[in-house]
C-alpha cells in the first residue's frame, strides 16, 4: 500500500499499477491489464457486492498469479493494473463506451451510470494514465539497455458467454505482428495434453488490444497477448501449469533473431 494525495484516491490505496521484479534481465515486458478487482473506497464498490466484483466482469481471474509466475521464471519486470476494469478498463481506449461500462455481462453497474464527462476524465486521470505511463518508462528503460524488448500481455476469460461455452484451452491474441504468436500457437498446439489454442479467439488482437497496439504495435517492437481459461486458472497448481509451459515455450521464442527487431508492419 502506498500513502497517496489524489483526489479520488483515500490516503491509503494502492498505486494504479504495481511493479514487480524492478531489476529483471530478460529483454521482455509483461503487462497484466486486468489484474485487480480494487475499487477505490470512495467509489463505494461501484454500487456492487464483493462477490459479484470477484467475478469476470471485475478482473481477469488468475492472471496476476500467472504474470507474476512468469515474472520470475522469464526474470522479467512486470507492471499490473492496480484497479478494477469496472473503474476503467486499461485495454480500452478512452472514449470506448466499454471503457468505464454500464453493464457487464448483464450486470448493471450503478457506479458508473450517467457520469459526467469531467468524472470520465478524472477516472482517466487518476487510474488509467498512470499504468500507461509506467508501460512507456519501463519499455524505454529497457529498450535503453540496446535490444528492443517484448511486450507480452497476460489475461484470462470465462468459460462461457452470453450463453455460449468456449472449447479454448488458450487463445493468442495478434493482430499485423505475427513474430511471436505463430510459433507460440504451432508449439503449444504440438503439446501432449491436447491443448485447444486459438488464433485470435475467443477474442482478437485486431478488436482488442490497445494496451499492445500503443506500446508495441505503434513502435515495431515483437507483442503479443495470451488468454486462458478461467477454469484453467483457478487454482495454485492450474496457475503453475501455464506459467511452467509459457515460460518454456516464450524462453525460446525471444532468443529468436527477428523477436528483438524493430518492424513496423
Amino acid at each position: 500500500m502506498k500513502v497517496l494525495q489524489m483526489g479520488l484516491l483515500n490516503l491509503t490505496e494502492p498505486y494504479p499499477f504495481k511493479t514487480i521484479n524492478k531489476n529483471g534481465r530478460a529483454p521482455v515486458l509483461l503487462i497484466c491489464d486486468h489484474a485487480s478487482k480494487a475499487v477505490p473506497s470512495n467509489l463505494n464498490n461501484l454500487g456492487l457486492d464483493q462477490n459479484t466484483l470477484a467475478k469476470h466482469i471485475g478482473w481477469d481471474i488468475g492472471a496476476a498469479k500467472i504474470t507474476h509466475g512468469l515474472s520470475n521464471s522469464l526474470d522479467a519486470v512486470a507492471v499490473l493494473a492496480g484497479f478494477s476494469r469496472l473503474v476503467v478498463d486499461t485495454n480500452r481506449h478512452p472514449g470506448n463506451p466499454n471503457s468505464i461500462p454500464e453493464a457487464s455481462d448483464g450486470i448493471i453497474i450503478p457506479g458508473n451510470k450517467g457520469l459526467s464527462e469531467a468524472l470520465k476524465t478524472l477516472r482517466m486521470k487518476k487510474y488509467f494514465w498512470p499504468y500507461h505511463q509506467k508501460i512507456s518508462d519501463e519499455i524505454s528503460r529497457l529498450w535503453s539497455r540496446g535490444k528492443p524488448p517484448v511486450l507480452f500481455s497476460v489475461h484470462t476469460f470465462t468459460p462461457s458467454m452470453n450463453g455460449e461455452d468456449r472449447p479454448w484451452h488458450m487463445g493468442v491474441l495478434w493482430n499485423r505482428d505475427p513474430r511471436i504468436a505463430k510459433p507460440l500457437i504451432i508449439n503449444l498446439r504440438k503439446h501432449p495434453d491436447n491443448l485447444i489454442i486459438g488464433d485470435n479467439f475467443p477474442y482478437s488482437g485486431s478488436q482488442f488490444a490497445y494496451s499492445l497496439d500503443v506500446h508495441a504495435g505503434a513502435t515495431g517492437l515483437s507483442h503479443c497477448a495470451v488468454e486462458i481459461r478461467q477454469d484453467l486458472t483457478n487454482t495454485d497448481e492450474k496457475v503453475s501449469y501455464w506459467v511452467n509451459l509459457l515460460s518454456d515455450t516464450m524462453s525460446k521464442i525471444i532468443k529468436r533473431s527477428n523477436i528483438h527487431l524493430v518492424e513496423i508492419h
